[in-house]
């Protein structure tokens, strides 16, 4: 199974859009939240917000230049570390998506609500997610274009917003601004600015967006996304908290307009038609969000389960090339989260902003590890480790901030955390229990036989019958597992090796028993003709598949240029998928071709 590159590459405008319907629409519900924990802090919080993105931009402009490969935190940590870390992530962005479907599509039914009133907005949401599944399902997904247009209206109808609500502070007076500054919160000044940040810091999600479709992008654009996200977001929320707090009351904030506040600020701006105004676009850049978030955990499992993270009877498509089972499990998922927080605000911010923190958390890690591990792997930026380090921290704030402001919803979040972790760990792990269960049925099979050979030396024929039947069904229980092993370890891995040196031969086969299921290596050395074949290499690999007799060791020397070209012409020819080859990392000198055009070939070493 080959990867094909796209053929056409989304410039700026597009990538920004895709993404920043995503980041951008936090702008209607996050100044809510903001004032609620943190009053007339707000806009402080919101700015140390920004803060903390800034930072990010350097860490993911240095993670996805050197790894410019779909996948987020899961594929930085797929090339840094063991397939397990990297399944972490992956069950954490899962839980991102679906808190961000769920939130995004219950803001968008209130706001809805405003407009046309008399619906139910629980069954409103399900509704809408049903909606987005059914199109998802029969292959209609966010294209470019679509995007734009949302982008672009919903950044006129924030830009409106904040020219009439100016207009309306000037014209009213300074008033309401003056007593809200003035009231001081309930819980002091620092403990207001930590619980406020960590509420606050649900601004940025959906700057992770980005990552996640960086193969669609054209070069250099990738940098550009993050620029502009910051830029968004550093105007746009604390500027709406600003406005919300020179034109409404903090009680009222906290109160009756806690889901629908930048509407009622438009009402007071500038009357109904800019309320409703805000209404439609709110209702549109959710729906978007919603959409998106159906789009890329669609990608994400469908990688994991090409990794063989996840069982491959997920990949099903229907005939528009939908994985229909992925999609309606996330539509399960998605509605047991929104009935379980019974679409409450305060609720859902919470499990969204804890997972996606966490997928922050594991990204800057991931870049740790990358300065560590993968030094000499070319990137066109780097950020500092005080940098790293300043981002990480600030996460983990903000994260033990969420944590004691929703003591009761930390459980939600960990009930649908530990279930994903404990799947995805048994499918890492089934080999050896495959393994442990034969070992079980073997014993039992064994003692079943020779109960039945002292049954028949006893004569006692109506024992050694049943034992008899009994050994009949335990062996064939035996043999299927033995298959069911054999099927799964008949994958064959490629490694491509440059050189002869045993200690990194002897870390990709440590690597491969620990983090793959298989009993089948090919070791492909790719040489130009003029070129010999380093000449230990195959009495290594001979070694080698004496050290590690359960592994079948093939060695075959390929004449050639090491390219995309010749990696999906391999990957044809053998039927193995190209994200089940690995390679070193390489540097400078050697690489010839950028990491993310080589069809998804793994970083091990």
């Amino acid at each position: 199974m080959s990867s094909s590159k796209p053929k056409t590459h989304l410039g700026q405008l597009a990538a920004t859009a895709i993404c920043g319907n995503d980041i951008t629409s936090s702008c209607l519900y996050v100044s809510a939240l903001a004032i609620g924990y943190a009053g007339r802090l707000a806009p402080l919080c919101l700015l140390l917000v920004a803060g903390t993105l800034f930072l990010f931009r350097s860490i993911y402009a240095e993670v996805v230049g050197a790894l410019p490969l779909n996948g987020g935190a899961y594929n930085a940590l797929l090339n840094t570390t063991s397939k397990y870390r990297a399944s972490i992530a992956a069950c954490l962005t899962i839980l991102s998506y679906m808190a961000t479907a769920v939130i995004s599509a219950n803001e968008a039914m209130h706001y809805l609500h405003l407009l046309v009133p008399h619906f139910n907005v629980i069954w409103a949401t399900i509704g809408l997610l049903a909606f987005f599944m059914m199109l998802t399902i029969i292959g209609i997904t966010e294209s470019a274009m679509l995007a734009i247009v949302i982008f672009v209206f919903h950044m006129t109808a924030m830009g409106l917003l904040l020219f009439f609500g100016g207009l309306e502070v000037f014209k009213v007076g300074f008033d309401v601004l003056w007593e809200n500054l003035q009231t001081p919160s309930p819980r002091g000044f620092m403990t207001a600015l930590f619980f406020g940040f960590a509420a606050a810091m649900l601004g940025i999600s959906g700057f992770e967006s980005s990552a996640n479709f960086v193969e669609e992008q054209a070069p250099g654009v990738f940098p550009k996304t993050l620029r502009n996200m910051w830029i968004a977001v550093t105007v746009l929320n604390p500027g709406m908290a600003i406005l919300a707090l020179a034109l409404v009351a903090i009680p009222d904030v906290r109160g009756e307009y806690q889901e629908t506040l930048l509407a009622h600020v438009g009402q007071l701006a500038g009357g109904k038609w800019l309320a409703t105004l805000i209404g439609v676009d709110a209702v549109l850049v959710l729906s978007g969000a919603t959409l998106t978030s159906y789009v890329g955990v669609t990608g994400l499992v469908k990688r994991m389960t090409l990794d063989r993270c996840l069982p491959r009877f997920l990949l099903k498509e229907n005939r528009g090339g939908a994985a229909y089972r992925i999609i309606i499990a996330f539509f399960v998922l998605s509605v047991s989260v929104l009935l379980i927080t019974r679409g409450e605000l305060e609720s859902l911010a919470a499990v969204y902003t804890l997972s996606f923190l966490c997928v922050m958390a594991l990204f800057a890690i991931g870049n740790l590890l990358l300065k560590v591990k993968r030094a000499k792997l070319p990137r066109p930026s780097r950020a500092t480790y005080l940098t790293v380090i300043v981002a990480l921290l600030a996460v983990l704030i903000a994260i033990l901030g969420n944590a004691r402001l929703n003591r009761a919803y930390v459980v939600v979040f960990l009930e649908y955390l530990f279930p994903t972790v404990l799947f995805v760990s048994i499918m890492l792990g089934r080999e050896r229990l495959l393994e442990l269960l034969v070992f079980f049925v073997d014993e039992v099979r064994q003692h079943t036989s020779k109960k039945r050979r002292e049954a028949v030396a006893s004569n006692e024929r109506d024992t050694a019958k049943r034992l008899a039947v009994k050994w009949k069904r335990v062996n064939k229980i035996d043999r299927s597992l033995h298959e069911l092993l054999d099927s799964i370890r008949a994958q064959q891995l490629v490694y491509f090796t440059r050189g002869d040196h045993v200690e990194n031969l002897n870390r990709v086969m440590q690597y491969i028993r620990e983090n793959e299921h298989t009993n089948r290596v090919k070791f492909v050395h790719v040489h130009r003709p003029d070129v010999a074949v380093a000449p230990k290499l195959a009495e290594q690999l001979k070694f080698l598949d004496e050290v590690y007799p359960e592994i079948d060791i093939e060695f075959v020397a390929v004449e050639g240029e090491f390219s995309p070209e010749l990696i999906t012409e391999l990957s044809d020819k053998w039927n193995i998928p190209t994200n089940l080859m690995f390679m070193s990392s390489p540097t400078s000198d050697h690489l010839q071709h950028r990491v993310g055009d080589l069809g998804g070939v793994r970083l091990i070493i």
